[in-house]
Protein backbone atom coordinates (compact mmCIF):
# COMPACT_ATOMS: atom_id res chain seq x y z
CA UNK A 1 0.00 0.00 0.00
CA UNK A 2 1.38 3.50 -0.69
CA UNK A 3 0.83 6.69 0.98
CA UNK A 4 -2.98 6.97 0.98
CA UNK A 5 -2.98 10.82 2.07
CA UNK A 6 -2.56 11.44 -1.73
CA UNK A 7 -5.91 10.27 -2.69
CA UNK A 8 -8.33 12.51 -2.16
CA UNK A 9 -11.06 9.36 -2.30
CA UNK A 10 -9.48 7.89 0.31
CA UNK A 11 -9.34 11.03 2.34
CA UNK A 12 -13.20 11.66 1.90
CA UNK A 13 -13.39 7.59 2.90
CA UNK A 14 -10.79 5.77 4.22
CA UNK A 15 -13.17 2.60 5.19
CA UNK A 16 -13.57 0.89 1.94
CA UNK A 17 -9.64 0.55 1.23
CA UNK A 18 -9.58 -0.44 4.54
CA UNK A 19 -12.02 -3.56 4.16
CA UNK A 20 -10.16 -4.87 0.98
CA UNK A 21 -7.35 -4.71 3.10
CA UNK A 22 -8.42 -6.37 6.08
CA UNK A 23 -10.44 -8.87 4.18
CA UNK A 24 -7.15 -10.07 2.34
CA UNK A 25 -4.79 -9.89 5.23
CA UNK A 26 -5.36 -8.33 8.52
CA UNK A 27 -1.69 -7.68 9.01
CA UNK A 28 0.41 -7.18 5.32
CA UNK A 29 3.57 -5.19 4.13
CA UNK A 30 3.27 -1.43 3.75
CA UNK A 31 5.93 0.03 1.28
CA UNK A 32 8.18 2.54 2.64
CA UNK A 33 6.97 6.10 1.52
CA UNK A 34 9.19 9.55 1.49
CA UNK A 35 12.05 7.47 2.03
CA UNK A 36 11.03 6.11 5.76
CA UNK A 37 11.90 2.17 6.33
CA UNK A 38 9.16 -0.45 4.93
CA UNK A 39 7.02 -1.79 7.43
CA UNK A 40 3.96 -3.64 8.52
CA UNK A 41 0.14 -2.13 8.64
CA UNK A 42 -2.77 -3.86 10.62
CA UNK A 43 -6.26 -3.15 9.55
CA UNK A 44 -7.80 -6.16 11.92
CA UNK A 45 -9.40 -5.47 15.53
CA UNK A 46 -8.05 -8.56 16.80
CA UNK A 47 -4.64 -8.10 15.15
CA UNK A 48 -4.59 -4.38 16.35
CA UNK A 49 -5.32 -5.02 20.14
CA UNK A 50 -2.65 -7.17 20.37
CA UNK A 51 -0.36 -5.26 19.04
CA UNK A 52 -0.84 -1.89 21.25
CA UNK A 53 -0.49 -4.30 24.09
CA UNK A 54 2.62 -6.31 23.08
CA UNK A 55 5.45 -5.13 25.19
CA UNK A 56 8.03 -6.46 22.24
CA UNK A 57 6.45 -3.52 20.17
CA UNK A 58 8.61 -0.94 21.06
CA UNK A 59 7.83 3.04 20.91
CA UNK A 60 10.98 4.07 21.24
CA UNK A 61 11.73 5.76 18.24
CA UNK A 62 15.58 7.13 19.29
CA UNK A 63 16.45 3.05 19.46
CA UNK A 64 14.90 2.14 16.50
CA UNK A 65 16.98 5.60 14.28
CA UNK A 66 20.20 5.39 16.18
CA UNK A 67 22.56 5.19 13.52
CA UNK A 68 20.44 5.66 10.84
CA UNK A 69 21.24 8.47 8.25
CA UNK A 70 18.69 10.95 8.07
CA UNK A 71 17.57 14.50 6.68
CA UNK A 72 15.05 15.05 9.82
CA UNK A 73 15.52 17.63 12.14
CA UNK A 74 13.27 17.44 14.88
CA UNK A 75 13.60 19.25 18.29
CA UNK A 76 14.41 16.42 20.64
CA UNK A 77 11.74 17.50 23.35
CA UNK A 78 9.41 16.55 20.39
CA UNK A 79 11.06 13.64 19.50
CA UNK A 80 11.62 12.24 22.73
CA UNK A 81 8.08 12.36 24.34
CA UNK A 82 6.23 10.20 26.77
CA UNK A 83 4.62 8.45 24.02
CA UNK A 84 8.21 7.89 22.04
CA UNK A 85 9.38 5.95 25.39
CA UNK A 86 8.96 2.59 27.11
CA UNK A 87 9.43 1.38 30.35
CA UNK A 88 10.88 2.33 33.05
CA UNK A 89 10.74 5.80 31.47
CA UNK A 90 7.38 5.47 30.46
CA UNK A 91 5.61 4.36 33.44
CA UNK A 92 7.81 7.38 35.48
CA UNK A 93 6.19 9.75 32.76
CA UNK A 94 2.69 8.79 32.67
CA UNK A 95 2.69 8.76 36.30
CA UNK A 96 3.41 12.26 36.98
CA UNK A 97 0.19 13.13 34.64
CA UNK A 98 -2.48 10.82 35.18
CA UNK A 99 -3.40 13.06 37.86
CA UNK A 100 -4.44 15.50 35.61
CA UNK A 101 -7.22 13.83 33.97
CA UNK A 102 -8.51 11.52 36.70
CA UNK A 103 -12.17 12.12 37.38
CA UNK A 104 -12.04 14.56 39.77
CA UNK A 105 -9.72 16.72 38.16
CA UNK A 106 -11.85 16.58 34.97
CA UNK A 107 -15.08 17.39 36.61
CA UNK A 108 -13.43 20.52 38.25
CA UNK A 109 -13.00 21.79 34.38
CA UNK A 110 -16.29 20.87 33.59
CA UNK A 111 -17.90 24.20 34.33
CA UNK A 112 -14.75 26.07 32.23
CA UNK A 113 -15.44 24.08 30.04
CA UNK A 114 -19.25 24.59 29.63
CA UNK A 115 -18.56 28.35 29.65
CA UNK A 116 -15.98 28.38 27.42
CA UNK A 117 -19.05 26.21 24.38
CA UNK A 118 -21.88 28.96 25.38
CA UNK A 119 -19.03 31.73 24.56
CA UNK A 120 -18.34 30.38 21.15
CA UNK A 121 -21.79 28.90 20.56
CA UNK A 122 -22.85 32.93 20.84
CA UNK A 123 -20.84 33.51 18.18
CA UNK A 124 -22.63 31.16 15.64
CA UNK A 125 -24.93 33.17 13.12
CA UNK A 126 -28.13 31.70 12.37
CA UNK A 127 -29.64 31.30 9.11
CA UNK A 128 -26.25 31.40 7.11
CA UNK A 129 -23.31 28.90 6.35
CA UNK A 130 -20.83 28.70 9.24
CA UNK A 131 -17.98 26.49 10.20
CA UNK A 132 -18.19 24.36 12.88
CA UNK A 133 -14.63 23.38 13.12
CA UNK A 134 -13.34 27.13 12.86
CA UNK A 135 -16.17 28.23 15.28
CA UNK A 136 -16.45 24.97 17.95
CA UNK A 137 -13.89 22.19 16.79
CA UNK A 138 -10.63 24.04 16.67
CA UNK A 139 -11.05 26.50 19.69
CA UNK A 140 -12.54 24.93 22.59
CA UNK A 141 -9.96 21.78 22.92
CA UNK A 142 -7.21 24.57 22.72
CA UNK A 143 -8.93 26.78 25.24
CA UNK A 144 -9.04 24.64 27.60
CA UNK A 145 -5.88 22.75 27.19
CA UNK A 146 -3.85 25.78 27.41
CA UNK A 147 -6.06 26.75 30.76
CA UNK A 148 -4.87 23.40 32.17
CA UNK A 149 -1.86 24.02 31.64
CA UNK A 150 -1.27 28.19 32.18
CA UNK A 151 -0.73 28.86 28.33
CA UNK A 152 -1.76 32.91 28.40
CA UNK A 153 -4.63 33.77 25.70
CA UNK A 154 -2.49 35.98 23.69
CA UNK A 155 0.03 32.78 22.91
CA UNK A 156 -2.62 30.57 21.84
CA UNK A 157 -3.50 30.93 18.58
CA UNK A 158 0.68 30.57 17.94
CA UNK A 159 -0.04 27.27 19.74
CA UNK A 160 -2.55 26.37 17.87
CA UNK A 161 -0.61 27.13 14.12
CA UNK A 162 2.28 25.52 15.35
CA UNK A 163 0.46 22.43 16.65
CA UNK A 164 -1.47 22.08 13.18
CA UNK A 165 1.51 22.22 11.56
CA UNK A 166 3.13 19.32 13.29
CA UNK A 167 0.64 17.31 11.53
CA UNK A 168 1.31 18.39 7.80
CA UNK A 169 1.80 14.98 6.29
CA UNK A 170 4.53 15.02 3.48
CA UNK A 171 6.01 18.21 4.53
CA UNK A 172 9.06 16.94 6.94
CA UNK A 173 10.18 20.73 6.98
CA UNK A 174 7.36 22.59 8.08
CA UNK A 175 6.97 19.48 10.52
CA UNK A 176 10.56 19.91 11.91
CA UNK A 177 10.17 23.62 12.05
CA UNK A 178 7.38 23.69 13.71
CA UNK A 179 8.82 21.29 16.75
CA UNK A 180 11.47 23.86 17.14
CA UNK A 181 9.19 26.43 17.96
CA UNK A 182 6.78 25.05 20.15
CA UNK A 183 9.77 23.41 21.69
CA UNK A 184 11.20 26.94 22.21
CA UNK A 185 8.14 28.42 23.13
CA UNK A 186 7.25 25.57 26.13
CA UNK A 187 11.32 26.33 27.42
CA UNK A 188 10.37 30.07 27.78
CA UNK A 189 6.99 29.69 28.96
CA UNK A 190 8.57 27.14 32.02
CA UNK A 191 11.59 30.11 32.81
CA UNK A 192 8.59 32.90 33.09
CA UNK A 193 6.56 30.33 35.30
CA UNK A 194 9.44 30.25 37.54
CA UNK A 195 9.81 33.43 37.83
CA UNK A 196 5.99 33.98 38.31
CA UNK A 197 4.20 30.90 39.25
CA UNK A 198 0.89 30.04 38.99
CA UNK A 199 -1.87 27.29 39.44
CA UNK A 200 -1.66 25.29 36.53
CA UNK A 201 -0.84 22.40 35.72
CA UNK A 202 2.57 22.82 34.34
CA UNK A 203 3.72 24.89 37.20
CA UNK A 204 2.80 21.41 39.39
CA UNK A 205 4.99 19.79 36.55
CA UNK A 206 7.48 22.51 37.02
CA UNK A 207 7.39 22.17 41.05
CA UNK A 208 7.32 18.24 40.56
CA UNK A 209 11.28 18.99 38.54
CA UNK A 210 12.76 20.85 40.94
CA UNK A 211 11.10 19.22 43.97
CA UNK A 212 12.68 15.15 43.54
CA UNK A 213 14.69 15.73 40.53
CA UNK A 214 12.41 12.53 39.15
CA UNK A 215 11.80 15.21 35.89
CA UNK A 216 14.56 16.07 33.42
CA UNK A 217 14.45 19.90 32.01
CA UNK A 218 14.41 18.04 28.53
CA UNK A 219 11.43 15.82 29.90
CA UNK A 220 9.18 18.58 31.45
CA UNK A 221 9.18 20.77 28.00
CA UNK A 222 8.56 17.67 26.47
CA UNK A 223 5.53 16.27 28.46
CA UNK A 224 4.48 19.97 28.34
CA UNK A 225 4.63 20.12 24.61
CA UNK A 226 3.01 16.15 24.01
CA UNK A 227 -0.15 17.75 26.60
CA UNK A 228 -0.13 20.63 24.48
CA UNK A 229 -0.39 19.38 21.25
CA UNK A 230 -2.27 15.64 22.21
CA UNK A 231 -4.73 17.71 24.26
CA UNK A 232 -6.56 19.40 21.32
CA UNK A 233 -5.77 17.98 18.04
CA UNK A 234 -7.16 14.47 18.50
CA UNK A 235 -10.39 16.43 20.52
CA UNK A 236 -10.86 19.05 17.70
CA UNK A 237 -11.40 16.08 15.07
CA UNK A 238 -13.15 13.56 17.37
CA UNK A 239 -15.75 16.75 17.34
CA UNK A 240 -15.74 17.64 14.35
CA UNK A 241 -16.30 14.04 12.91
CA UNK A 242 -18.98 13.12 15.97
CA UNK A 243 -20.66 15.99 14.38
CA UNK A 244 -20.87 15.34 10.67
CA UNK A 245 -22.02 11.45 11.94
CA UNK A 246 -24.81 13.04 13.48
CA UNK A 247 -25.23 14.97 10.59
CA UNK A 248 -25.20 12.18 8.16
CA UNK A 249 -27.92 9.86 10.19
CA UNK A 250 -30.28 12.01 10.86
CA UNK A 251 -32.53 9.48 12.35
CA UNK A 252 -29.98 9.25 15.36
CA UNK A 253 -29.37 12.87 15.36
CA UNK A 254 -32.99 13.46 16.15
CA UNK A 255 -33.48 10.45 18.58
CA UNK A 256 -30.07 11.96 20.56
CA UNK A 257 -31.40 15.90 19.94
CA UNK A 258 -34.43 14.55 22.30
CA UNK A 259 -32.44 12.62 24.59
CA UNK A 260 -29.22 14.69 25.27
CA UNK A 261 -29.27 12.88 28.72
CA UNK A 262 -27.79 9.84 26.56
CA UNK A 263 -25.32 11.43 24.84
CA UNK A 264 -22.02 10.33 27.74
CA UNK A 265 -23.55 6.74 26.15
CA UNK A 266 -23.44 7.51 23.06
CA UNK A 267 -19.62 9.22 22.44
CA UNK A 268 -18.43 5.55 22.16
CA UNK A 269 -20.00 4.73 19.19
CA UNK A 270 -19.54 8.36 18.01
CA UNK A 271 -15.42 7.58 18.55
CA UNK A 272 -15.53 4.07 17.01
CA UNK A 273 -17.39 4.86 13.96
CA UNK A 274 -14.91 7.49 12.81
CA UNK A 275 -11.80 7.71 14.94
CA UNK A 276 -9.95 10.93 15.51
CA UNK A 277 -6.38 9.33 15.40
CA UNK A 278 -6.19 7.37 11.98
CA UNK A 279 -3.10 5.47 12.86
CA UNK A 280 -1.22 4.64 16.02
CA UNK A 281 1.97 6.18 16.62
CA UNK A 282 5.60 4.37 15.54
CA UNK A 283 6.03 1.09 17.00
CA UNK A 284 8.85 -1.36 15.68
CA UNK A 285 9.27 -4.93 16.99
CA UNK A 286 12.03 -5.58 18.80
CA UNK A 287 12.13 -9.46 18.18
CA UNK A 288 10.11 -11.53 15.56
CA UNK A 289 6.56 -11.20 15.84
CA UNK A 290 3.22 -13.29 15.16
CA UNK A 291 0.10 -10.93 14.70
CA UNK A 292 -2.48 -12.85 13.58
CA UNK A 293 -0.93 -15.21 11.32
CA UNK A 294 1.56 -12.94 10.20
CA UNK A 295 5.10 -13.69 11.03
CA UNK A 296 6.67 -9.85 11.67
CA UNK A 297 10.65 -9.87 11.65
CA UNK A 298 12.39 -8.21 14.30
CA UNK A 299 13.31 -4.28 13.73
CA UNK A 300 10.31 -4.17 11.28
CA UNK A 301 7.97 -0.81 12.12
CA UNK A 302 4.25 -1.61 12.57
CA UNK A 303 1.40 0.57 11.99
CA UNK A 304 -1.75 0.14 13.63
CA UNK A 305 -4.49 1.82 11.54
CA UNK A 306 -6.98 2.64 14.70
CA UNK A 307 -9.51 3.19 12.49
CA UNK A 308 -9.86 -0.22 10.46
CA UNK A 309 -9.88 -1.93 13.42
CA UNK A 310 -12.88 0.10 14.41
CA UNK A 311 -14.77 -1.18 11.60
CA UNK A 312 -13.82 -4.74 12.03
CA UNK A 313 -17.37 -6.31 11.46
CA UNK A 314 -15.50 -9.50 13.34
CA UNK A 315 -15.51 -6.96 16.57
CA UNK A 316 -19.08 -5.20 15.69
CA UNK A 317 -21.48 -6.22 13.60
CA UNK A 318 -22.39 -3.77 10.26
CA UNK A 319 -19.68 -1.73 11.14
CA UNK A 320 -20.43 0.83 8.37
CA UNK A 321 -23.74 1.47 10.19
CA UNK A 322 -23.89 4.18 13.24
CA UNK A 323 -25.79 2.41 15.75
CA UNK A 324 -25.76 4.80 18.98
CA UNK A 325 -27.86 1.29 20.96
CA UNK A 326 -24.47 -0.56 20.59
CA UNK A 327 -21.88 -1.76 23.01
CA UNK A 328 -19.08 -0.18 21.56
CA UNK A 329 -16.91 0.83 24.81
CA UNK A 330 -14.17 -1.98 23.00
CA UNK A 331 -13.49 0.75 20.49
CA UNK A 332 -9.85 1.76 20.12
CA UNK A 333 -9.63 5.39 19.21
CA UNK A 334 -8.05 6.44 22.07
CA UNK A 335 -5.71 3.48 21.61
CA UNK A 336 -5.07 0.39 24.20
CA UNK A 337 -3.13 -1.14 26.35
CA UNK A 338 -0.47 1.23 28.54
CA UNK A 339 -0.16 3.61 25.85
CA UNK A 340 -3.94 4.11 25.87
CA UNK A 341 -4.46 8.23 25.78
CA UNK A 342 -4.33 9.47 29.09
CA UNK A 343 -6.55 12.50 28.15
CA UNK A 344 -9.37 10.47 27.13
CA UNK A 345 -11.47 11.71 30.23
CA UNK A 346 -11.24 15.19 29.12
CA UNK A 347 -11.98 14.59 25.94
CA UNK A 348 -15.62 12.96 26.78
CA UNK A 349 -16.46 15.51 29.29
CA UNK A 350 -15.47 18.07 25.90
CA UNK A 351 -17.21 15.94 23.34
CA UNK A 352 -20.36 15.38 25.82
CA UNK A 353 -20.63 19.34 26.99
CA UNK A 354 -19.87 20.52 23.48
CA UNK A 355 -22.43 18.30 21.62
CA UNK A 356 -25.58 18.70 24.40
CA UNK A 357 -25.00 22.69 23.48
CA UNK A 358 -25.34 22.20 19.98
CA UNK A 359 -28.09 20.30 19.68
CA UNK A 360 -29.53 21.98 22.51
CA UNK A 361 -29.21 25.53 20.94
CA UNK A 362 -29.71 24.60 17.14
CA UNK A 363 -31.88 21.76 17.25
CA UNK A 364 -32.84 22.55 13.27
CA UNK A 365 -28.65 22.53 12.85
CA UNK A 366 -27.72 20.74 9.10
CA UNK A 367 -24.64 20.42 6.79
CA UNK A 368 -24.66 23.78 4.53
CA UNK A 369 -22.82 21.92 2.08
CA UNK A 370 -23.06 18.10 0.33
CA UNK A 371 -20.72 15.96 2.52
CA UNK A 372 -18.11 14.65 -0.39
CA UNK A 373 -17.37 18.34 -0.79
CA UNK A 374 -16.13 18.40 2.33
CA UNK A 375 -12.34 18.91 2.81
CA UNK A 376 -10.37 16.44 4.68
CA UNK A 377 -6.64 17.49 6.52
CA UNK A 378 -4.18 15.91 4.92
CA UNK A 379 -2.40 13.57 7.52
CA UNK A 380 -1.45 9.49 8.05
CA UNK A 381 -2.30 9.95 11.64
CA UNK A 382 -4.82 11.71 11.94
CA UNK A 383 -8.59 11.65 10.69
CA UNK A 384 -10.24 15.39 10.79
CA UNK A 385 -12.13 17.40 8.81
CA UNK A 386 -10.36 21.57 7.36
CA UNK A 387 -13.78 22.48 8.00
CA UNK A 388 -17.49 21.73 8.87
CA UNK A 389 -19.90 24.14 7.05
CA UNK A 390 -23.32 24.00 9.15
CA UNK A 391 -26.35 25.75 9.08
CA UNK A 392 -27.30 26.20 12.57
Amino acid sequence: MTDPTKDPHFLLDPYPTYEAMRSACPVQPLRAGSGGPPGYLVTGYAEAREALGDARLSKDTAVFFAGKKSRRRLHPAVARTMLASDPPRHTRLRKLVTKAFTRKAVAQLRPFITRVTDNLLDEWPTNEPFDAVAGLAVPLPVIVICELLGVPPADRPDVQHWSAELFAAGEPGVIDTASHAMAEYMTDLVADKRQDPGRSFLDRLISARDGDGHLSEEELVSMAVLLLVAGHETTTNALGNALLALLQHPAELDHLRGNLDEIPAALDELLRFDAAVSTATFRFTTEAVTLGSTDVPAGTPVLVALGAANRDPGQFPAPDQLDLNRNATAHLAFGHGIHRCVGAPLAKAELEIALRAVLARFPGISLAVPAELLEWRRTRLVRGLVSLPVLA
